[in-house]
């Protein structure tokens, strides 16, 4: 028996330090892409959009609480490739590990559902797992930045602030994807609506740039397509369409070209700011309602098939109890006529 169970130990810690090294792995790779988009504020380096705290998030969902040390080491290697570690890269390594891990906890407590079936899970991961959780790791990397001098007290907070809104924005545009792709919703789709996707995605590959190239302001474009594709695809469809949108927006912001010409810093980082989160809020929330509709109509649609069901027996004159006994659920007892029913301890 004990032999048994130091096995068990064993395997499960492989398959946890595995998941941790893979989860390390990723979170390195994306936040290196991630710094490809990069801007300077106030001295400091953020970016509009974090990809790795969505990534961590996705993995303690899928993977659970176990693999936060792969949150960690990913964390330290993308500080320690910008610059070399010193005492405050303590501190915001643990925020980057400990924001996750609050919204994990958060989404957890909420009964958050990996599908994002319903409106309250699309919400529960905004403002839990985006606007709240996300406050521990903008503070632990801004607070540093000002304890080595770099930051001035009264630049704090335009640095906090565009580090918030890009960890916030990395949660809201990369953990439905992930999780979508974790699913399988993709390989779900009906063969039919594959003409449909190349359709939408060739959409996006002309208006997104159109969009975002023009210096006109036409960077409300893109919204349709995100309707289209929340309301036929679902997650899936409206965040890939979205983050395409993010990151093209990005590169073009960090050039001053486009929609940001002619703009100083702050209003490039506004702009930025403000038309991400208002793609990744409008394909999500959509998206989950959609979903969440789609689902009553399906439940609809069951109890009517039951019920004609049941009226059809009714009208061909079959016994009312041999009826009850083949609707009723397995396991379930139908009462025999006469016999008292009772509900709180009263008879009825």
């Amino acid at each position: 028996m004990a032999a048994v169970l130091a096995t068990r130990r064993s395997r499960w810690f492989v398959d946890m330090a595995l998941k941790s090294l893979a989860v390390a792995a990723c979170y390195y790779a994306v936040g290196r892409l991630g710094l490809l988009g990069q801007l300077v504020v106030q001295g400091v380096i953020v970016t509009p959009v974090w990809p790795p705290t969505g990534v961590a998030v996705a993995c303690l969902l899928v993977f659970g609480v176990r693999v936060w040390p792969g949150i960690a080491l990913g964390s330290l290697l993308v500080i320690a490739s910008l610059t070399s570690p010193q005492l405050g890269t303590i501190i915001t390594v643990a925020g980057n590990t400990a924001a996750p891990l609050c919204a994990y906890l958060l989404l957890r407590r909420v009964g958050f559902r990996l599908d994002v079936s319903r409106l309250r899970d699309g919400l529960a991961l905004v403002f839990l797992g985006g606007f709240g959780a996300m406050l521990i790791s903008a503070t632990a990397g801004a607070v540093p930045q000002v304890w080595n001098g770099t930051l001035d007290d009264g630049e704090f907070w335009s640095v906090w602030l565009a580090w918030w809104v890009g960890d916030t924005m990395g949660v809201l545009l990369v953990t439905p994807l992930l999780l979508a792709l974790f699913l399988g919703v993709v390989a779900r789709t009906p063969a039919r609506r594959w003409k449909e996707a190349v359709c939408l995605a060739l959409a996006a590959l002309v208006l997104v740039p159109l969009a975002v190239l023009s210096s006109t302001s036409l960077l409300f474009l893109v919204f349709p397509l995100l309707i289209w594709a929340a309301l036929r695809f679902q997650l899936a469809g409206s965040m890939l369409c979205a983050l395409f949108a993010s990151v093209l927006t990005t590169i073009e912001a960090n050039w001053e070209r486009g929609a940001f010409l002619h703009l100083s810093d702050v209003e490039i980082m506004v702009k930025l700011q403000a038309f991400n989160g208002a793609a990744a809020l409008t394909a999500l929330l959509l998206s989950a309602l959609v979903i969440e509709q789609r689902a009553t109509r399906r439940s609809v649609q069951n109890a009517c098939k039951e019920l004609a069901e049941l009226l059809e027996h009714l009208a061909a004159g079959e016994n009312p109890r041999e009826l009850a006994d083949s609707l009723a659920p397995p396991g379930t007892d139908v009462p025999e006529k006469g016999t008292p029913m009772t509900g709180s301890g009263t008879e009825l």
